[in-house]
């Protein structure tokens, strides 16, 4: 007689971003700056945001009359140690328009998005209004004020994969601002992009901090954002 045995095989689930980030990053303990560094986002961050609310106000009613709902952005970003949040920003594309361009990056990415922009959404965009609720992020501590920008979930598993020092961006939490930004031209690579944030990471400091968010203030102010 013929026994027939059933194997159960099990679904091993893939570790996290958070589980690998834990397992490669025990070199890169915390500093005393750190705690410094979050205090001023917490104080800095309140205080742009309150400052900010009737831009915020003006550009909300803006989209909610040209272009109707919704009139905030929720993206799924990648932040410190690899954990997932919900980055905010006032809408300035059409509605779904993310599931449209999901899969792009980079040029491609920056046309596409163009033929996606409203009305309102343009105008948010040049003006950087469009950024504001990324302050709330900053005060609930997804974010700082200045770091290297978030990136999307599907996207920093790709540049890990084709850049093996990626991951290390996320020994600080993702910024509004940074020096990769301020440094950015159009030729510069992912790699290249990525050694801007390395040098932030390694020299952070409070003077660093601000001198970053004072060039970005500057550069908003006469118009010249590089982004």
């Amino acid at each position: 007689m013929t026994t027939s045995i059933t194997v159960a095989t099990a679904t091993v689930a893939a570790p996290s971003l958070v589980e690998r980030y834990a397992h490669m990053a025990h070199t890169f303990k915390p500093r005393p700056v750190d705690r410094v560094l979050r205090g001023l986002d917490v104080l800095l961050g309140g205080l742009l945001l309150v400052a900010t609310s009737p831009l915020l106000a003006v550009g909300m009613l803006a989209i909610r009359v040209t272009d109707g709902r919704p009139i905030l952005y929720r993206g799924r970003r990648v932040g410190r140690a690899g954990e997932i949040f919900v980055m905010y920003k006032l809408r300035t594309l059409r509605a779904d328009a993310e599931a449209r361009l999901g899969l792009f990056l980079g040029d491609e990415l920056t046309i596409l998005t163009e033929q996606e922009r409203t009305r309102a959404g343009r105008i948010l965009r040049a003006t950087k209004i469009d950024e504001l609720p990324q302050l709330w992020n900053v005060v609930r501590g997804d974010m700082s004020l200045v770091g290297p920008r978030p990136i999307r979930p599907a996207f920093f598993e790709q540049l890990c994969l084709e850049i093996p020092r990626y991951w290390q961006r996320l020994v600080v939490r993702p910024g509004i601002t940074g020096l990769a930004q301020l440094r950015l031209t159009r030729e510069m690579t992912w790699a290249e992009k990525l050694a801007h944030d390395f040098e932030y990471i390694a020299d952070r400091s409070v003077r660093l901090y601000l001198a970053v968010l004072a060039e970005t203030l500057l550069r908003a102010l006469r118009g010249r954002w590089g982004v």
